[in-house]
């Protein structure tokens, strides 16, 4: 496989997810500002685009439909729900001919029909649209996409930002009304309330969404995904470096894993917006890893034109 193709595909798989991920969070989020008047807007905005990777500067007043337009509908935004589906839709249309037409038109159907604006009280139901197109292209690649090496880099890809995603949206827990909400923002509430048999509790709702091993937003459950991906996708890369296992994206995913499984749940809520910017410092090397590995710039041919 051409390794252009290969990284159109891990990053279809991490676009679709971050607009899935970003449209949760902001639901969440937006919708809480809304509702409760006690909290500082300004303050709540600047933390909510913090996290998303989009900070400002705090001398900067922002309200709600500020954060709304930068991270929803705003095409030069990097974090943007809408920036993550075009490039989606561009990175598909790279691999036109490795996905399934099924794929592509789910794609440009969903960024074709992309609102140019939103507007406050409608923004519920922009974010459960995002959710559920993005869950059917989700759905549409996992049924029509054979499991071989062009999987592997999508799975990689999705799974990898999932993981991201999820460490986020715990990350905003100082903002957050409880762990039911963000239970909910993750679809995990119903699930969360079969596996504990109750209401959960904050240790149990932790717990889920952290280290649980079925549950695929968990972010043990992605993290798994990720290196089970890149462990059949090893005999691509050659021999492995055997000098600098930091650069190795296995042993970057598997390390962070550990990390997870050998700290009490306790520990992890205890400092859980330190654990969580670890997270996502382990899946951000992970990234800069897989695309050293596998999508290396200086193998990209250039056009040089005829020699005289």
């Amino acid at each position: 496989m051409l390794s252009r193709v290969a990284e159109s595909l891990f990053w279809i798989g991490r676009y679709v997810e971050r607009a899935d991920g970003t449209a949760r969070i902001l639901d969440v989020h937006l919708q809480l500002m809304f509702e409760d008047p006690m909290i500082d807007e300004s303050t709540a905005c600047h933390y909510l685009l913090y996290v998303l990777g989009s900070p400002e500067d705090e001398s900067i007043t922002l309200t709600s439909a500020d954060v709304l337009s930068k991270l929803a509908t705003d095409l030069e935004s990097t974090p943007s729900i809408r920036f993550s589906l075009n490039s989606a839709r561009e990175n598909a249309r790279r691999a036109r001919e490795i996905i399934s037409t099924e794929f592509w038109e789910s794609l440009n159907t969903i960024t074709q029909q992309m609102p140019r604006k939103v507007k406050a009280d409608r923004m519920h139901a922009f974010f459960h649209w995002v959710c559920e197109r993005t869950a059917m292209a989700t759905g549409i690649a996992q049924t029509t996409m054979s499991r071989d090496e062009a999987y592997q880099f999508y799975s990689a890809g999705m799974n990898l930002e999932r993981a991201d995603m999820t460490a986020r949206l715990l990350a905003t827990r100082a903002h957050s009304p409880n762990w039911t909400t963000l239970l909910r923002s993750c679809g995990a509430y119903e699930s969360c309330l079969r596996t504990y048999r109750g209401v959960p509790s904050i240790r149990n709702a932790a717990e889920f969404l952290l280290v649980d091993r079925l549950f695929p937003r968990s972010v043990m459950y992605s993290l798994n995904r990720v290196l089970t991906a890149l462990t059949k996708l090893e005999p691509l890369s050659g021999m492995p470096d055997r000098t600098n296992r930091h650069a190795d994206p296995q042993w970057i995913v598997g390390r962070a894993i550990s990390q997870l499984e050998y700290l009490a749940v306790d520990e992890i809520i205890d400092d859980l917006a330190v654990k969580m910017d670890e997270i996502q410092v382990a899946t951000s090397r992970a990234a800069e890893a897989i695309s050293e590995r596998y999508f290396p710039a200086d193998a990209v041919p250039t056009w040089v034109g005829e020699q005289t």
